[in-house]
């Protein structure tokens, strides 16, 4: 197989049909920015969205009067139940010194007593803080012997998980559209590229060039107008999540957070599109070429 002679062939479709190869690209670049963005705005919701779960707790008040034994037996209960990572007690004591660091006032001042009755705030292992997962264990928290109430914020977990579950399918349905947009200018380019040469295809043919030393020119060039357009949309992603760093405050950068990987990620997903487009217009139009 020469190779040489089959790199310089896929680089002369971009002399023979200049119009649409720079359309192609332009579209691969296009599509690559729009991928790109989503995968950032999507990596970064998922991130913001477990660091808000990691936070969510339940937390379950005790019946009073409460021994310390009892409040040993209603922990280890706790810890015994599926999903729970851990527990801590919070006295009565406690409760009163977190609510004069919350609201300025001392409650034992205001009401002449401790209202607040001791507890427990218990924390969910990562793969349970799902609406049905934290129900279930607020269920089971509930139903032990010596827990009076147990509250968590469902609406919270509800509202994560409708949110999160809309924004993977709104990626699924972009990514497919814009792919196929790709895909399909793409198989347009390399079609007129095939045409302007069918001559030279047709000659191949006639003196014994297997197919696939026809066919890979084209490949090549689908995957080199892939490659392009993905890399110039990782350099403008590039410079505008820069350019936007140095605009907002230094919280928002930290929440801006985007992995090199991304770049190469949107880079071979260009390539991928370049090449599924040419691998269409060759099983399509190579045939047609060489009888016409």
């Amino acid at each position: 197989m020469n190779l040489p002679y089959i790199i310089k062939e896929s680089f002369s479709g971009f002399k023979r049909a200049p119009f649409a190869t720079i359309a192609s690209i332009s579209t691969i670049t296009i599509s690559m920015l729009l991928i790109g963005f989503f995968s950032i705005i999507s990596t970064n919701t998922s991130r913001i969205v477990e660091l808000i779960r990691s936070r969510i707790e339940i937390e379950a008040f005790l019946e009073e009067p409460i021994s310390n034994s009892k409040i040993q037996e209603i922990k280890n209960a706790m810890l015994s139940i599926k999903g729970v990572d851990s527990v801590k007690f919070i006295s009565k004591d406690e409760a009163a010194r977190i609510f004069k660091e919350e609201f300025g006032e001392d409650i034992q001042n205001v009401l002449s007593f401790n209202p607040l009755p001791p507890s427990f705030k218990i924390f969910l292992n990562n793969e349970n803080k799902s609406l049905e997962s934290a129900s279930i264990i607020h269920e089971k928290i509930q139903n032990i012997n010596g827990v009076e109430e147990v509250i968590f914020r469902k609406d919270i977990i509800e509202f994560l998980d409708k949110r999160t579950k809309t924004l993977n399918s709104l990626g699924l349905i972009l990514g497919i559209i814009i792919g196929l947009s790709a895909i399909m200018l793409v198989s347009n380019t390399i079609r007129l590229t095939i045409y302007a040469k069918r001559k030279i295809v047709q000659t191949m043919k006639l003196v014994g060039a297997t197919k696939w030393f026809i066919r890979l020119p084209f490949l090549l060039e689908g995957l080199l107008q892939g490659f392009t357009g993905g890399v110039i949309a990782s350099i403008i992603l590039y410079f505008i999540v820069k350019l936007v760093s140095n605009y907002i405050s230094l919280d928002l950068s930290q929440l801006l957070y985007v992995d090199y990987v991304i770049y190469i990620f949107v880079t071979i997903i260009g390539m991928i599109l370049g090449l599924l487009g040419s691998i269409i217009s060759v099983s399509r139009f190579i045939g047609e070429s060489i009888s016409n």
